[in-house]
């Protein structure tokens, strides 16, 4: 596993940035692996900025994302399908009909179903990475079994409490997702952790300063991939002691 300290989270988001630009320049129609949450904010927005001033073309581009919200319309400003437009899509010259969230409402067996089947037919080239404070991937929370494919996933009280801060209440906070399994995370070809922030100081401990692969930290599955890339801030580098 690379591990990548950059000086603060600017460039820690151009470092990932200039990631997925080397793949999209070389693979102008690749498949773009992405994921939402504030961790990957700033490169998107840099990701944005080289498109519209350097040129960076996307117009070929497929993407497939992580997880969405049970319960959630693509229109609600909380949904993943909003996230994304409104930080990525709205902003670079893609064509919507080649990205795919997960749809949250309707027949939750028949969505997860075609969510199974766009991503064994999607050869992702690099997928984008955060993690929460107790260590889950996507939604694949903490506990005694992980699973390989997407599936409905009950959402730990930890995560409610995190996201809590971006609904009106932590009674609105959905209590279900549909999320990527951690065998089709771990299908992609590459993997792009961005991880700051002192929330994360736990998960990025058991990631980088342990030996340790556990269900209990979702995260730690990402040493058993042969070409994974965990970008760190310094402040969260020495919170934890790592020294590269």
């Amino acid at each position: 596993m690379k591990v990548i300290v950059t000086k603060d989270y600017a460039s820690q988001c151009a470092a990932g940035a200039d990631i997925i630009e080397e793949i999209v320049r070389a693979k102008p129609d690749c498949c773009l692996g992405l994921a939402t949450g504030s961790s990957p904010v700033g490169m998107y927005q840099e990701l944005a900025r080289r498109c519209r001033e350097e040129g960076l073309d996307f117009s070929k581009v497929h993407t497939v994302n992580l997880d969405e919200y049970i319960g959630l319309e693509p229109t609600h400003d909380q949904s993943y399908r909003y996230f994304m437009d409104t930080n990525l899509f709205d902003h670079i010259n893609i064509d919507k009909a080649n990205t795919y969230v997960a749809k949250g409402t309707g027949d939750i067996d028949a969505n997860i179903a075609e969510f199974q089947a766009v991503i064994a037919n999607s050869e992702v080239e690099v997928q984008v990475l955060g993690v929460g404070p107790d260590g889950h991937l996507a939604f694949n929370e903490p506990g005694e079994q992980l699973f390989w494919h997407a599936h409905r996933e009950v959402l730990d009280e930890s995560t409610i409490d995190a996201n809590a801060r971006f609904f009106a209440s932590r009674d609105e906070v959905p209590r279900y997702a549909v999320t990527m399994g951690m065998g089709e995370i771990m299908m992609a070809k590459r993997l792009l952790m961005i991880l700051s922030g002192a929330s994360k100081a736990e998960a990025a401990r058991q990631l980088l300063m342990t030996d340790a692969i556990t269900c209990a930290c979702p995260a730690t599955l990402m040493k058993l991939h042969h070409d994974a890339t965990v970008i760190i801030t310094e402040e969260l580098a020495d919170m934890i002691g790592y020294k590269g």
